[in-house]
């Protein structure tokens, strides 16, 4: 351990040693000298050249034959405005040659970021310069990925280049203000396929090799540069006129529900069209079923991946699965307007794409299916884990600065993803709905194919609805934290109260629009639209002694709420019964609501606990129940002492086993509660229990096949089972799949063996052709419940290998890294040895900073529970 935490360490202090400072951007970019040079692409660099470049296009060849290498060639073409050297970005394996307007400059080198292309080789006007390159091709830590399919020995490759990581590909001016048009050919086996962003003009076969030719794209950003390759099963349909091609791996076709996941992508196609009154912009659209894809997907014009395992399913799909399958179709389709067409200036307007796809989907959504509740699973689905990162120290403005693309991978997260969607429903809410859609419609029309800021976003809106929305956005966009209302019944009416969460900009009340509704034991009921300008508004209502308060009905403003105590009794009676409460997206906020008082220390655990077996046999929700049960767990698992774990435990494992048999519930309810079952059981007859589930042909009235049975598996060798191991070798022999390899290192991790764990922590770093989604989907059961003690050696070495995690992994994974070694602790301990981290290191930079600042407010608030409430 001393040698892995020492090399670990040293790697830390050498990456930090020269941290990239951030400075002003020039006013007047053109008229400056170049900026210096380092690593990344700085915002001073982005702007000189932004100033200096216009027109360009790229002429792309890669050969990907080989197993490692991928060589390449590519002609840049561009017009220059202006004097100074041509500097583009390359990070590959080699540059081996360089020419500029037809003429060879052996003496111009790469550096390992840059390449310069002296002013003498150029000339004002029309530019081109050729430059022969190498970059890798690897199962992890490349653009290029390499997947082995374990099924049947077929390799697949794909390229992720997001956020700037198109430059370990391609030589390019990698800002996603200078767009490109591209035009790509590859050499690939002779058997393989492939898709790109354009469509295919040529395809010819020579010998061993294929080699296909695509057409040029429209303006695009580097980052949306994409190909898949490989023996990809291809299945084309066509709906509503348009041809859509679907590829998967041959091993899993059967498995794909083809007609389905195209419908839902033509659909979105066909909406997004007529709300945004402008047609699809590319030239074609296809999707990509991308093997070990490290997030959900991306939305590369033309060619959109997908995750594989969240959009084939292994088992029978719950509601909440399908729900979240059709939302990223539904995002990712909206991103080809909102992104591809127009995309942020630079990637401190991360939130411009990314929040207004989830927005979008969730119109889309509403409108496309009235009876699913839309504005419920959008709460659900983004306000609780926004409300979490936001109300931390460590949270960030909607707008994050950057100084350099090296760091953009800090700015992917919840702020991004849930605030900013849960922002623009609050600003449709002010606006209205026509002003909101035709200020986007402006938006899209004044910057098509070309890029904007959030300033320009709300100057169209703004403009749609007769209003200055300046000051709005300098209090939503550019100020960190969310305001906590809170309602009391005071003096014949109603006191709202607002305050922020943490104090980091000042005390200043946000302008919220919101609806007061006030409820007795009864029917009635009265709802009031309310504009809360001050830090307390009074509404004269008067309610009776047994009502509940709620300042936020609806889901309309983005503030969290805490329930006062008459309201917290209120919610406590009814939701005992859920046909009690029948709006079902009110029933999930008091859900909410009551989660956030007991996350704030203000709820006792066990109270939760109470509540949610009470209340859950009523609840036909599959989504609600889901997210109750997530937070049972959550409780049980993470907030009790010793004593209460023996008293509470074995009732609520009692309590979910006999809702999964429940042969009356549906389907969805009875999965949910098992899963949660596999999750929490901790006792012996739990643990026998679920071990002889094993041996059962069916569980929760579905076929029990791979998911289940491998997280049966892995609880099993996380609780240490008498079973345990014998159990992981007949899963491993049962399914030797490419995902049963997976979920087997997976299962590994759980083993509460420091042995064990002290390899698994070495190898994430030092096993290259480890893929990262493995890495990603093992931490879990890495900091498995009841292993706090054998994984705190590992929170200062996680700590410091962050900036190596910056460098070489993807976007999400330092998110996933820091909540599970860092918020997976719970003992004061812990939460001491991270601020002892955060004093020790003042030169840490902020994005990284604030990453710990996040996770730790869960470690943070574990502690304060537990102590408030632990027995």
């Amino acid at each position: 351990m001393t040698t892995l935490l020492s090399r670990l360490a040293l790697a830390a202090a050498l990456a930090v040693a020269a941290p990239v400072v951030a400075q002003p951007v020039a006013k007047d970019a053109g008229a400056d000298a170049m900026p210096a040079l380092g690593a990344g692409v700085s915002r001073e660099l982005a702007a000189w050249r932004a100033a200096r470049v216009r027109d360009v296009r790229y002429d792309l060849a890669l050969d990907v034959t080989r197993p490692d290498t991928a060589t390449g060639r590519v002609t840049v073409r561009f017009v220059r405005r202006g004097d100074g050297d041509a500097v583009l970005d390359f990070r590959g394996l080699a540059l081996s040659s360089v020419q500029a307007n037809g003429r060879a400059l052996p003496d111009v080198r790469g550096d390992g970021a840059h390449v310069r292309v002296p002013a003498a080789a150029l000339r004002v006007g029309e530019n081109t310069v050729t430059l022969d390159f190498a970059a890798a091709i690897a199962p992890a830590g490349a653009s290029v990925i390499r997947y082995r399919d374990a099924t049947d020995g077929a390799d697949y490759l794909y390229t992720l280049l997001v956020p700037s990581d198109a430059n370990a590909l391609f030589p390019c001016f990698d800002q996603p203000d200078l767009k490109a048009r591209v035009t790509l050919s590859l050499r690939v086996p002779a058997a393989w396929t492939a898709v790109a962003n354009g469509p295919a003009v040529a395809d010819s076969v020579a010998g061993e090799d294929r080699l296909l030719r695509f057409a040029e794209t429209r303006p695009i950003s580097t980052y949306l540069v994409a190909f898949a390759a490989g023996p990809w099963h291809v299945a084309t349909r066509t709906v509503g006129g348009r041809t859509i091609s679907l590829y998967s791996r041959a091993s899993r076709a059967r498995e794909v529900e083809v007609d389905s996941l195209i419908d839902a992508n033509a659909r979105a196609l066909a909406w997004l069209t007529t709300y945004f009154g402008r047609p699809y912009p590319f030239a074609k659209y296809d999707m990509v079923l991308a093997p070990a894809f490290p997030f959900g997907g991306m939305e590369h014009p033309g060619a959109v991946f997908y995750n594989e395992e969240s959009f084939v399913y292994r088992e029978r799909p719950t509601q909440p699965q399908r729900i979240g399958r059709t939302a990223t179709i539904y995002h990712e389709v909206a991103h080809q307007w909102f992104g591809d067409l127009v995309t942020m200036r630079w990637f401190d307007d991360l939130w411009l794409k990314e929040g207004f796809a989830t927005y979008m989907a969730a119109r889309m959504q509403a409108a496309l299916d009235p009876a699913s509740e839309a504005w419920k699973t959008f709460y659900l689905r983004n306000k609780p884990t926004a409300y979490a990162v936001d109300a931390s120290l460590g949270t960030t403005p909607v707008w994050q600065e950057l100084g350099n693309l090296d760091q953009a991978k800090s700015n992917y997260g919840a702020i991004v993803y849930n605030k900013a969607p849960s922002v623009l429903k609050q600003l449709e809410y002010v606006v209205g709905e026509r002003a909101f859609r035709d200020g986007v419609r402006r938006f899209l029309a004044r910057h098509a194919y070309a890029n904007a800021t959030w300033r320009d976003l709300l100057a169209a809106v703004g403009e749609a609805s007769g209003r200055d929305l300046s000051a709005w956005g300098a209090q939503y966009i550019l100020r960190p934290g969310l305001p906590v209302l809170e309602a009391t019944a005071a003096d014949g009416g109603v006191t709202i109260t607002q305050r922020a969460a943490q104090d980091l900009s000042g005390g200043d009340p946000w302008p919220i629009r919101a609806e007061l509704l006030v409820k007795g034991d009864g029917a009635s009921q009265l709802r009031r639209p309310v504009t809360l300008a001050g830090r307390t508004t009074r509404v004269p209502v008067a309610p009776d002694a047994a009502a509940l308060l709620f300042p936020n009905a609806g889901d309309h403003a983005y503030a969290l709420t805490l329930l006062d105590s008459g309201s917290v009794r209120w919610a406590e009676r009814h939701l005992g019964d859920a046909r009690d409460v029948g709006d079902a997206l009110l029933r999930a906020q008091l859900w909410g609501a009551l989660w956030d008082l007991a996350r704030e220390a203000r709820y006792a655990p066990t109270r939760f606990l109470a509540l949610a077996q009470q209340a859950l046999p009523t609840e036909r929700d599959e989504q609600i129940a889901g997210f109750v049960l997530a937070r049972v767990t959550r409780a049980a698992t993470r907030w009790l002492g010793p004593a209460q774990r023996d008293s509470v435990l074995p009732a609520l494992e009692a309590v979910l086993a006999r809702a999964a048999d429940d042969t009356t519930r549906p389907y969805g309810i009875r999965k949910a509660h098992l899963d949660a079952l596999v999750s929490v059981a901790q006792t012996p007859a739990a643990l026998t229990a679920l071990d002889a589930r094993l041996d059962s042909a069916t569980a929760a009235g579905a076929p029990l096949r791979g998911p289940t049975r491998w997280a049966i598996v892995t609880t099993l060798v996380a609780r240490g089972a008498p079973t345990a191991e014998r159990r992981l070798a007949e899963e491993s022999r049962r399914d030797s799949t490419s995902e049963g390899k997976r979920r087997a290192f997976v299962a590994g991790a759980a083993r509460a063996d420091s042995a064990v764990k002290r390899a698994y922590f070495a190898r994430y770093f030092a096993d290259r052709a480890l893929n990262e989604e493995w890495v990603t989907a093992s931490l879990g059961a890495f900091v498995a419940p009841g292993h706090e003690a054998l994984v705190r050696p590992y929170v200062a070495p996680a700590l410091d290998s962050l900036p190596w995690i910056q460098r070489n992994r993807r976007i999400f994974f330092l998110g996933s890294w820091l909540d599970a070694l860092v918020g997976g602790q719970g003992t004061a301990g812990a939460l001491a040895e991270v601020d002892d981290f955060l004093r020790t290191h003042p030169t840490l930079p902020a994005d990284l900073r604030r990453k710990i600042l996040q996770s730790a407010d869960e470690l943070r608030r574990t502690v304060a529970v537990r102590a408030a409430f632990a027995r």
